[in-house]
């Protein structure tokens, strides 16, 4: 009984030992994400470490044949060592695009190391093929050329060089104004190649993929690329657009004279003849639109001609009649004198006689000045 107790026991302390410094457990989900001759070792590890243990991977890689030699595991290379990343870069690795390879990782703590998860490799038959790298179309002439760029390698190497001449483009074209589904297809290994048989005057789309026979691989297409064809235009879309043109025409000059009935009534609807008091419309108007006496712009505007008579012509008037006068006192005092004033008498007609003359020269002159329309202004 007491034996069997110190076995009991024994084999407890064992498990725990083992549970202690047992293997790490293996990554998990290994794979190779690889495009033309760019490789990248990926794999997960969602298991749970102690809190001061710090798990790293470690990413090795062989060539196939090596693998038939007695010894080989010295021929392993390594690429990743003791990284915290859950993935390794092989893109500048010797791994030989038709060649077949063997990779591998494991995880490691201080303490622990997990142990290979190994997969094989064959670039030319598992790694994706891009798309090319550039499409371009030009018009010539009303046919569509299309040049094609390789698809490229890690290097800048052409992939067709790597695949010889299982490599071949895909080229569907289509119209633009259809869908890409009902698109023509044409296969060829060319770089530069005409569509022609394709209508004038008309948008096409294209787009390519790379493809490899042997192993039925194929990208995913290039960008769809569109360009108009050149060329005459046929008769019927010449027709076409004259009578859509003639249409709008047509619209325009009925929605002129719809628009035409309507505004009178628009007007009276929205703006009616109702006059506002002239004391409210005077606010409205600008300073040069109100009301305002007009400044004369010269004095013949508001002048009227003054006729002016002269002082002078009253005092002829006077003096004739005063010498009229004279003239009748005169001839009877010299009828009552006689001879002896012959001398004075002369003397005093012959002196009232020029003035008179002179009175009648003036005042005639004046009245012709008058009559010939001499008018003083008293404006000027």
């Amino acid at each position: 009984m007491t034996a069997l107790r110190c076995f009991s026991v024994c084999s407890l302390l064992l498990l725990n030992a083992s549970a202690g410094f047992g293997d790490l457990r293996r990554p998990e989900n290994v794979s190779m994400d690889s495009l033309n001759t760019r490789y990248v070792l990926r794999w997960d590890w969602p298991h749970e470490t102690a809190a001061n243990q710090t798990v790293t991977f470690t990413a090795q890689y062989i060539h196939w044949f090596r693998t038939q030699k007695k010894n080989y595991e010295k021929y392993w290379k390594s690429v990743c060592v003791n990284v915290l990343e859950h993935h390794c870069d092989l893109t500048g690795a010797d791994l030989h695009y038709q060649g077949v390879f063997l990779l591998r990782v494991q995880a490691n703590t201080s303490q622990q190391t997990s142990g290979w998860v190994q997969i094989r490799f064959c670039p030319d038959k598992h790694a994706a093929l891009g798309p090319p790298s550039s499409v371009k179309l030009n018009s010539v002439e009303g046919d569509l050329e299309i040049i094609i760029t390789d698809p490229l390698s890690s290097t800048n190497q052409s992939m067709k060089t790597l695949l010889d001449d299982r490599f071949s483009y895909h080229i569907q074209y289509w119209k633009r104004s259809e869908e890409p589904q009902t698109a023509k297809v044409l296969e060829t290994k060319n770089s530069v190649v005409m569509l022609t048989e394709l209508d004038r005057q008309t948008w096409y789309c294209v787009r390519v993929q790379s493809r490899v026979d042997f192993y039925e691989k194929s990208s995913v297409f290039s960008d769809t690329h569109c360009t108009r064809t050149e060329g005459q235009m046929p008769y019927w879309q010449i027709f076409l657009y004259f009578l859509i043109s003639l249409l709008l025409c047509f619209l325009l000059l009925l929605l002129y004279f719809c628009f035409k009935k309507m505004f009178p009534l628009l007007k009276n609807t929205f703006c009616p003849a109702i006059q506002l008091p002239d004391h409210i419309q005077e606010l409205w108007l600008n300073e040069s639109e109100k009301p305002q006496l007009l400044a004369p712009e010269s004095p013949e505007s508001v002048c009227e001609p003054l006729v002016v008579v002269s002082a002078e012509l009253d005092a002829v008037a006077v003096d004739e009649r005063s010498h009229t006068g004279d003239q009748d006192s005169s001839a009877h005092s010299r009828h009552s004198s006689g001879d002896s004033g012959v001398y004075s008498t002369e003397e005093d007609s012959c002196h009232r006689s020029t003035t008179h003359a002179d009175l009648q020269m003036s005042s005639r002159k004046h009245r012709e000045e008058l009559h010939d329309g001499m008018l003083l202004d008293p404006c000027a």
